[in-house]
């Protein structure tokens, strides 16, 4: 009775939204058409709209233009629901298959959480490792992400994120997406987070290169298109019902991917799994709301570990801001009010949060000095949105953040002895000690935790086939990336989730069907009109 309850809240929930998305819809059109008559004369709408979306790519880290709706087609080989990493990729995947994808994207911009990326991919035994002279293995990083997991991820999916995480670094580099830049996060042992060669963050730099090479393949991307259903028929999905342009289209499709994300921007769904939650901000943009996992679970779809919501310990609060783990992963550490450490900073991301909500001020700050700017690009982005102190010495920098400045500068010194000596006496801290922190001016960052990602979701096997409560397939229904559950377990290891978009979207895409069902469905229409 209580999982019908909450599903049927859930079903509410986003019957809700879909009204409220339609009605944003129709005034962006209404608006977009008093724009067309003052600033247009007699041009066409298509034109409009082109530049409209052009504007839109271009402040989502993107200079793509998205397809005009007049040009959506009844048919597809494929409909992808979702334009983050995990869509793109199948997309691509698929296209490279020799199939027909579409791509349809509820918001205004394609990218989802995508975007939102910074540290990086996670991928082990690949050729920008072997450069570094760093000897990885994939056992090793199954195990530490295993591990990172609670020993609760389920074995099959592991397995092969890990086992397919070096090919998958290949193919993007194959397109231009080269991410050689090696750097470490909480719960691994070695360099295998990979990010773009600057050091930057490597969602937008993803996204624009996804959708460079889904533009150059000529696979069109619809935005402001909400799918409200996933029509299947005899035991067979067939398409989804998809509302465009202030219309209601029907379009049929030999299989549907769902990559719509999850649902850490849904505080209705967070707190029904988790009700402690409530009040915690959350780093992920608003249209991570769990669409795909409702849409499945109407026609059937099993779920698994809907109540692992993860917290990052790192989100500067006035903002939501998620501060890259990469900066701790290029050596910052974190201090109390009193100035001083107390936790070791490279544990798993649930761990770090613990031991900072444990604090009687549940807050922490992250210092860094000027070199660390150099290596983690983001401090730099960080710096615009006024989110860092600054000061030309550790003492300047106490009196800016209110803390003692001897025990800071105490700090600081056993800080930079323990690099020196390859060795965190207080607090065994082993990985991310390459660098001191002794170069001027000094850095300070106030962050506390924050929502960040749904380990749970939609129940699917290693061909990114979604599962029903039976363990049986959903005919033509696959899914990748955070709208699944079982990858990651009871944490997720930072770098990982960008390994899960690509590797198990490029899986589902690779996986649709040849028989030609939208052939047979036009075939029927024909001969029934």
């Amino acid at each position: 009775m209580k999982i019908m309850v909450g599903y049927l809240r859930q079903k509410n929930f986003f019957t809700k939204r879909r009204i409220e998305m339609k009605k944003s819809l129709m005034a962006s059109l209404a608006f977009a058409s008093v724009l067309l008559l003052s600033a247009c004369g007699n041009s066409s709408t298509t034109k409009t709209t082109k530049e409209t979306t052009k504007t839109e790519a271009v402040a989502s880290a993107s200079a793509q233009k998205y397809a005009d709706p007049s040009t959506l087609k009844d048919s597809y080989d494929v409909v992808i629901v979702g334009s983050g990493g995990a869509g793109l990729s199948a997309a691509i995947q698929a296209k490279e298959a020799g199939k027909n994808p579409v791509i349809l994207e509820k918001m205004a911009t394609a990218g989802g959480n995508t975007t939102k990326s910074s540290a990086g991919m996670n991928a082990s035994q690949t050729k920008f490792q072997e450069a570094e002279g760093i000897k990885d293995s994939n056992d090793k990083f199954y195990e530490e992400s295993l591990k990172g997991g609670h020993g609760t991820n389920n074995p099959e999916l592991l397995h092969y994120l890990v086992d397919n995480s070096a090919s998958a670094i290949d193919w993007l580099d194959s397109m231009g997406i080269t991410l050689s830049n090696l750097t470490t996060t909480g719960g691994m042992s070695e360099k295998r987070t990979h990010r773009p060669a600057d050091g930057s963050a490597v969602g937008e730099y993803l996204v624009a290169g996804l959708l460079r090479n889904a533009s150059e393949r000529e696979i069109p991307v619809f935005v402001n298109a909400v799918v409200n259903k996933v029509n299947e028929k005899d035991g067979k999905v067939t398409g989804v019902n998809v509302s465009i342009d202030g219309q209601e289209k029907t379009i049929a499709s030999n299989a549907v991917v769902l990559t719509t994300g999850g649902f850490g921007a849904n505080m209705e769904m967070v707190t029904e799994y988790k009700p402690e939650l409530n009040g915690f901000v959350t780093t992920n943009q608003k249209g991570s709301t769990g669409d795909g996992i409702v849409l499945a679970k109407e026609i059937g779809a099993a779920t698994v570990d809907m109540g692992e919501i993860q917290i990052h310990p790192t989100v500067e609060q006035s903002t939501s801001t998620l501060i890259s783990e990469s900066v701790r992963g290029e050596g910052a550490i974190l201090v109390n009010q009193d100035g001083k450490r107390f936790f070791n900073e490279m544990e798993t991301r649930d761990k770090v949060s613990q031991a900072i909500i444990g604090l009687p001020e549940k807050y922490a700050y992250l210092i860094l000095d000027n070199a660390l700017t150099d290596r983690a690009k983001a401090v730099k982005f960080y710096e615009k949105r006024g989110l860092v102190k600054t000061a030309d010495t550790v003492e300047g920098l106490a009196k800016e953040i209110g803390v003692p400045a001897e025990n800071l500068k105490a700090t600081l010194e056993a800080w930079n002895k323990a690099v020196a000596d390859k060795k965190d006496s207080e607090f065994g801290r082993s990985t991310a000690m390459d660098h001191d922190l002794t170069t001027g001016p000094f850095h300070a960052i106030k962050i506390a935790p924050g929502i960040h990602h749904t380990m749970g979701g939609l129940k699917i096997n290693t061909n990114a086939q979604v599962l029903k409560e039976d363990g049986s397939v959903i005919n033509g229904l696959y899914a990748a990336g955070e709208v699944t559950g079982g990858v990651h377990g009871a944490n997720r290891i930072g770098g990982n989730a960008v390994a899960d978009i690509i590797i198990f979207g490029r899986q589902a895409g690779a996986q649709i069907p040849t028989t030609p069902l939208v052939a047979r469905i036009n075939t029927k229409s024909k001969n029934n009109s």
